[in-house]
């Protein structure tokens, strides 16, 4: 699936924590439903043949959206149910390295949260940047904020898309409009409501607002 910035305006992030009974795949498609642009699973704890049925069911999921399907951190992963590409984090595989292993037609993510590191990852072949935390997050408890001021920086160094994370909801949101971002990356504003396709639909209703062009 070819790469593009409008991809990133709403980027749905899993977290079973606030499964409920519920399939992840059922909660993706809801959150497809109510717009989502882009899906990633992310999944630390969780191993073997039942995470790579997962992934592929949600592939497939997102692919009946027309929507690009990525894996966080676990190349190897994505390439045994080819995905549409994946995001590495610093503390994950190098992106050169992630890039070599994917090959050119894969979509590349890269988490940065310094002027230095989204240069890096911009020359080793990554296609987005994430960049965060932006606000306080419960996702990542020991996540180190990144000013707006910052977020502006980042955005103007690299020509590739940079995508915000951390902490964003509705109430915050409309703070980062101006910073030059694509979208938004977003976790609990998403799957731990009550109305998954409802809160996407709100959230893709202010990012349609032009606020991040």
């Amino acid at each position: 699936m070819e790469f593009s910035r409008e991809m990133l305006e709403l980027y749905a992030v899993t977290d079973r924590r606030w499964l409920r009974g519920k399939s992840l795949g059922s909660q993706v498609r809801q959150a497809l439903s109510g717009g989502v642009t882009m899906v990633q699973l992310r999944e630390k704890e969780q191993h073997g043949d039942g995470l790579i049925e997962e992934a592929r069911e949600i592939r497939e999921i997102c692919h009946s959206f027309g929507v690009p399907f990525l894996i966080d951190d676990d190349v190897e992963l994505a390439r045994k149910v080819d995905a549409d590409g994946v995001h590495v984090g610093q503390e994950d595989m190098e992106a050169a390295r992630a890039r070599s292993i994917l090959g050119p037609g894969k979509i590349l993510g890269v988490s940065a949260r310094t002027l230095e590191q989204a240069r890096a990852a911009e020359a080793a072949g990554a296609d987005y940047l994430g960049v965060g935390a932006v606000f306080p997050t419960g996702t990542k408890g020991d996540a180190k904020l990144v000013s707006l001021e910052l977020l502006r920086e980042i955005c103007d160094s690299v020509k590739i898309p940079v995508v915000a994370i951390g902490g964003i909801g509705r109430e915050n949101l409309l703070q980062l409009s101006g910073s030059g971002i694509a979208g938004v990356a977003v976790v609990s504003a998403i799957f731990a409501q009550e109305d998954i396709e409802g809160a996407a639909r709100n959230l893709k209703e202010l990012v349609g607002k032009e606020i991040f062009r």
